[in-house]
């Protein structure tokens, strides 16, 4: 290479460090120029100002908006307590567009020990499970004490790439007590695609069939699941539609794409929007001559922007095309939030570079009106970053795994309370002592809103609430029903049921040597006219 080569290669590459280390000014979408004191403005408002009626601070300069309840105070009480959230010292991982690059384009590395499962699904296509199974050089702490160790299920992103913060929280939880194993759609990371079709943006359908798969290999472990960016809607999705009945007992989503639509119309800052379309191309590129017959191929690998791709993808199909709005219909991933009731913790940050100011890309009404959803807001972390020092992991994983600490323990002091609850009213309830016990009782004024953790039965679990009390009525029939055929007068009758077969005996004898009812017409009318048969 010349020397002046040489040096233009050094010029270049000191440009691009200086435009990583300089926070870009166009975010999502932003296609039109913007004013200079419009910008100022925004910026000496603060990323929390639009979230201003609910929030709580935090150290380091977050913030966490809900809904006041019970589980909210259990939960802020473990983050004011948190070690991660301490304010660190800038350094030159500050930058969000670094911490960005650094979390998508740095190599994994080592990684952990992997055992992949292969799920055959029921239509035949199949998914991929990796366990994470060592190493752990530090020694595991118990996490769930007195029980089983909890399985942590993770979600990447919807592009297929498994970064390097993916397999840090694996190790961290595996180091922790949990038991994590990693989620692979169909044909990403190695999942061979053996049927032409794939997962669209928020089915989860393929999902429900692997936690369907983690609950028969763990049937009495808990189970927390965290999402990673763009697989966020994944998560949600399923959360929505299982309702009470996920089998999940907390979640968390970092950096979460919730106004997914919005968001891939909008498009993403060049670099992005370039390296994720280039990414699938890559992933799909080998599958190329399997979906020939369902795509349009030569369109779908010419597509300039992520919408044109994810539109000739799962819209334009030959065999079964929809529009688009009928495909964001289906796959909007807070199509059915008002049905999820597990707690969810979504940490985003105020600088992310693909997902854009918060106060354009989240949802305002969703964390200030619903119990179960928390949104953790930090000023600095990029998108899925939130970086630390080397040696140190991202402080969103501890934070998480702290979270799910504090949600196993608020859950286990209310079983508790629930069992002190019932043991208390049966011993008054003896005595009798009702109605002084109503007289002692002093209600406690409170100006806020509290809400009363209860877990609502939705749509599977109304359906087998319904079942179990169908069961019980039938059951309750059919006891009724023999303790008439008990007290019956003594002729020896029986009631032919379902249940009768053909070699029933006779039961019962003769006495005062009575002739046998089918010979009275009188008896036997009315024995036909109630059921009963003479097995004679």
């Amino acid at each position: 290479m010349p020397p002046w080569a040489a040096v233009l290669v050094l010029l270049l590459a000191a440009l691009a460090l200086l435009l990583l280390l300089r926070p870009w000014k166009r975010a999502v979408g932003a296609r039109t120029s913007v004013l200079d004191h419009e910008e100022q403005e925004a910026v000496s408002k603060g990323p929390t100002d639009q979230f201003s009626d609910r929030r709580e601070p935090l150290p380091g300069g977050c913030s966490l908006i809900c809904k006041p309840s019970a589980l909210a105070q259990c939960l802020l009480r473990a983050l004011r307590r948190s070690a991660a959230l301490e304010p660190a010292l800038s350094s030159w991982l500050s930058g969000p567009h670094l911490q960005t690059f650094c979390h998508f384009i740095l190599p994994v590395g080592p990684g952990p020990e992997l055992a992949r499962e292969y799920l055959q699904l029921a239509d035949d296509g199949l998914v991929a499970l990796d366990w994470v199974i060592g190493p752990c050089a530090r020694g595991r702490r118990v996490t769930n004490s007195g029980g089983l160790p909890p399985v942590l299920l993770v979600i990447p992103n919807a592009w297929g790439r498994l970064t390097r913060n993916v397999l840090g929280l694996c190790l961290l939880a595996l180091e922790r007590g949990y038991y994590p194993v990693i989620f692979h759609r169909r044909g990403h990371h190695g999942c061979p695609l053996v049927s032409p079709r794939l997962q669209p943006f928020g089915d989860p359908s393929d999902l429900k069939e692997a936690v369907t798969y983690i609950r028969f290999r763990h049937p009495a472990a808990p189970l927390f699941a965290v999402s990673e960016g763009s697989g966020s809607a994944l998560l949600l999705s399923y959360l929505g539609e299982c309702g009470s009945s996920s089998y999940v007992t907390g979640a968390a989503c970092i950096s979460p794409v919730l106004r997914c639509r919005e968001w891939l119309e909008a498009g993403l800052p060049w670099p992005y929007e370039r390296g994720f379309l280039l990414h699938q191309k890559i992933t799909l590129g080998r599958y190329a001559s399997a979906l020939e017959d369902t795509v349009d191929t030569s369109k779908l690998f010419r597509s300039s922007s992520l919408r044109e791709f994810e539109e000739t993808l799962f819209c334009h199909t030959k065999s079964f095309p929809i529009s688009w709005d009928t495909y964001w219909d289906l796959n909007d991933p807070l199509r059915d939030v008002d049905e999820a009731a597990v707690p969810v913790l979504c940490i985003c940050s105020a600088d992310d570079p693909v997902c854009g100011p918060p106060e354009r890309t989240l949802p305002t009404e969703l964390f200030q009106s619903n119990p179960y959803f928390f949104l953790l807001l930090s000023n600095r972390g990029g998108h899925c970053g939130f970086l630390r020092p080397e040696p140190l992991p991202a402080w969103s994983h501890e934070v998480i795994l702290e979270s799910f600490k504090a949600l196993t323990e608020f859950f286990r002091m209310e079983e508790r309370m629930k069992g002190l609850s019932r043991r208390r009213t049966s011993f008054l309830g003896g005595r009798r002592r009702w109605g002084g016990l109503q007289k002692r009782e002093v209600s406690s004024p409170s100006n806020l809103e509290i809400f009363s953790w209860k877990r609502s039965y939705t749509r599977t679990g109304e359906r087998e609430l319904a079942l179990n009390t169908l069961r019980t009525a039938l059951a309750l029939r059919n006891t009724f029903l023999l303790i008439l055929l008990c007290s019956w007068s003594p002729s020896p009758v029986i009631k032919v049921t379902s249940q009768v077969t053909a070699q029933a005996k006779w039961i019962g004898k003769k006495k005062n040597n009575a002739s046998c009812p089918c010979c009275d017409s009188r008896e036997d009318e009315l024995m036909r006219v109630n059921g009963w048969l003479c097995p004679t």
